[in-house]
């Protein structure tokens, strides 16, 4: 119980949270010139799941320190295909996307989560305003004047902003009462990585069936990420196979592109769905990463989307205490969800689109799919233009 007599001290920012985005986040804040507590406890990693970072990604980890930590064991995206493997009646033609075209060396670079948050971990403690507090948030409580913080080990302490980087059961959106609208999509994504005697040559490839997408994304050597969505049942079935089963079974949904395939590791199931919060900021508390946006695997979105929530709450936060004012005021909760509510707003629409275009057997809707990709594939300036898109939205460059 908080003893209401005492006041706990006051700091600039607290950031609830542990992940990528909640450690981003808080980096970021702090060589904005702010206070900042990060609320987090931190357990072994043991996770061998893996993220494409997009360039803007990369950019805004090497501007706060931490992409120089990890670079050397990402690999580089360079081309990215499409394949429809549907077996449908109308089938849409292969698309290949190549960073060259637009001038990159590469669209981005994928890594393991478990090397990224140790380069995360790294950097921030180095941060002298970056104070950890290796626990978990009991409570968050609002008020007109700041936001009181309680610890489960019972630490207190108050902010006048709080970001709520705490994932899908955020205890911070419930505390600001911002309702969540859920999806449930009836697909599940299995993830695991596996060894290959053929060379990936820094390509993704995109699988798409009647059941969702399975995508091959290169790793450092000759090994590759898979991220395998479909139906429940079918992803039960994959999961439960030995790893020589389901090394065979990538090898044919990959049509042997890369050639023999060893399960590297663990593996991983969960089922997809589509979350949206109904506000991204209220009561002093602001939202970021999956307490923000929930969405299916497809694109490489989601935590590119989150690394975009700091980066953006960071510029806002920077220029407000510049001027002296409270980070935690409503003009900055407004400019937080003004500059980020149109990306997530886009994005979670043009990913549900995909993927309910992908699973649909309407008869009409296959063409139409088909020559939209075939339009990408065939006109030069539509198809750059859907590659910088996928980058980073328009408005933000």
């Amino acid at each position: 119980m908080i003893d209401r007599d005492q006041q706990p001290s006051l700091q600039h920012i607290a950031v609830i949270g542990g992940g990528p985005v909640g450690l981003a986040t808080a980096i970021a804040l702090a060589a904005s010139g702010a206070s900042v507590t990060l609320v987090a406890r931190r357990v072994p990693y043991s996770d061998n799941r893996t993220t494409a970072l997009l360039g803007a990604s990369v950019d805004f980890l090497d501007r706060i320190g931490v992409w120089q930590g990890c670079a050397d064991q990402a690999a580089a995206l360079q081309v990215m295909r499409l394949v429809d493997d549907t077996g449908r009646l109308i089938r849409a033609p292969e698309v290949r996307f190549s960073s060259d075209e637009i001038g990159r060396d590469a669209f981005g670079y994928n890594i393991e989560n478990r090397v990224l948050l140790e380069a995360l971990e790294q950097r921030a403690g180095e941060c002298e305003s970056l104070t950890r507090i290796d626990d978990d948030a009991a409570s968050v409580i609002p008020d007109d004047a700041g936001i009181e913080i309680e610890t489960k080990s019972g630490q207190t302490f108050r902010a006048q902003l709080v970001v709520g980087a705490d994932g899908r059961n955020s205890l911070c959106r419930e505390a600001a009462g911002i309702a969540v609208e859920r999806r449930e999509l009836r697909q599940t994504a299995l993830t695991f990585n596996v060894t290959h005697t053929r060379p990936h040559r820094n390509t993704s490839t995109e699988f798409h069936t009647p059941h969702g997408p399975c995508v091959f994304v290169p790793l450092p050597g000759e090994r590759s990420s898979v991220v395998w969505v479909s139906r429940p049942d079918e992803a039960v079935h994959l999961h439960a196979l030995d790893d020589a089963a389901l090394g065979l079974a990538a090898e044919r949904q990959s049509h042997s592109m890369l050639g023999a395939m060893r399960v590297d590791g663990a593996r991983f199931m969960f089922p997809l769905s589509i979350e949206k919060p109904a506000q991204l900021a209220a009561k002093r508390i602001v939202l970021a990463g999956e307490s923000a946006h929930v969405l299916p695997p497809i694109g490489a979105q989601g935590l590119n989307m989150g690394l975009r929530d700091a980066a953006d709450l960071a510029e806002i936060v920077t220029e407000t205490l510049v001027l002296g004012g409270d980070p935690g005021s409503e003009n900055v909760l407004t400019s937080y969800a003004r500059s980020r509510k149109p990306d997530i707003t886009s994005r979670t629409f043009a990913i549900d689109l995909a993927n309910r275009s992908l699973l649909s057997d309407l008869l009409p809707l296959q063409p139409v799919r088909a020559l939209g990709l075939h339009l990408i594939n065939a006109i030069g300036p539509l198809r750059r233009l859907a590659m910088r898109e996928g980058l980073a939205p328009s408005w933000r460059r």
